[in-house]
């Protein structure tokens, strides 16, 4: 008997997530014909989330967001590929986008979407957070993950044009803002390795000037002045991540 053809795979990397990995599986089991999770070791009970709900569950040491993804993107056995983050659902638009472009064969090699992000449960809709466009689509064969850590990207293996379907990613970022700081202090440190090894350098004007452009250009520029006091201290946190990142380059270079 011949086995049924896997059309669309969505793959999931974790660690740790017993708090959404339901969630967001329950929300990519309306598109996809075959779900993988890759998981880090975790040791809360998201493995057993996991097997409950009949995915194929594997396990691999970190090391590495963007080596991680691709991993996981190279388990999947559909034709396409839509990698997603164990804390973000697709919204019943972008369901229905994915739907209707499956149900016509997925005619291009690669599709883009919108990611809207909230903390607490304020869903912030300017700034540098939305809409924040993201490559998540793609025939597997056309495409791989690159870019710095943490901050991976889907790397285009022709020049074919994405489509850009409607409806956005949920991402439940935070639970609150100082959730959010940790993140960025952890995320400075990871980038500024990633430098470090790319061989870059940072003056002690370029940790400043980069960090008020950031300012500006997410508070003014992206419009976050129109969300409110979140989208102020949201600027301010990406400035003042953007400067530690840069500072704590010049002290791995011992600047």
């Amino acid at each position: 008997m011949n086995q049924p053809t896997i059309q669309l795979s969505a793959v999931i990397i974790t660690y740790n997530e017993e708090a959404c990995i339901e969630r967001c599986i329950r929300s990519v089991q309306a598109v996809a014909d075959e779900i993988i999770v890759l998981d880090s070791f975790s040791t809360d009970r998201t493995e057993e989330i996991c097997r409950s709900l009949g995915v194929r569950f594997e396990q691999h040491a970190f090391n590495g967001m963007i080596e991680q993804r691709n991993r996981s993107w190279n388990m999947a056995s559909g034709k396409y590929v839509l990698s997603m983050d164990a804390d973000e659902v697709l919204s019943p638009e972008l369901t229905s986008s994915i739907l209707t472009e499956k149900a016509n064969g997925f005619q291009r090699d690669y599709y883009s979407m919108n990611r809207m992000s909230c903390i607490g449960d304020k869903w912030i809709r300017h700034g540098s957070w939305y809409p924040d466009k993201k490559l998540r689509l793609a025939r597997k064969e056309a495409a791989y993950f690159g870019g710095i850590n943490p901050h991976d990207k889907l790397i285009l293996r022709n020049s074919s044009t994405p489509i850009h379907l409607k409806g956005d990613i949920l991402h439940y970022a935070f639970t609150d803002f100082e959730e959010y700081r940790k993140q960025s202090e952890k995320y400075s440190s990871i980038s500024a390795q990633a430098l470090m090894i790319a061989g870059k350098r940072a003056t002690i004007l370029k940790c400043y000037l980069n960090s008020s452009v950031a300012f500006i250009k997410s508070y003014f520029l992206k419009r976050g002045i129109l969300d409110g006091v979140i989208g102020w201290r949201i600027a301010v946190e990406i400035a003042r991540q953007t400067k530690m990142k840069y500072m704590k380059l010049r002290k791995l270079r011992g600047s």
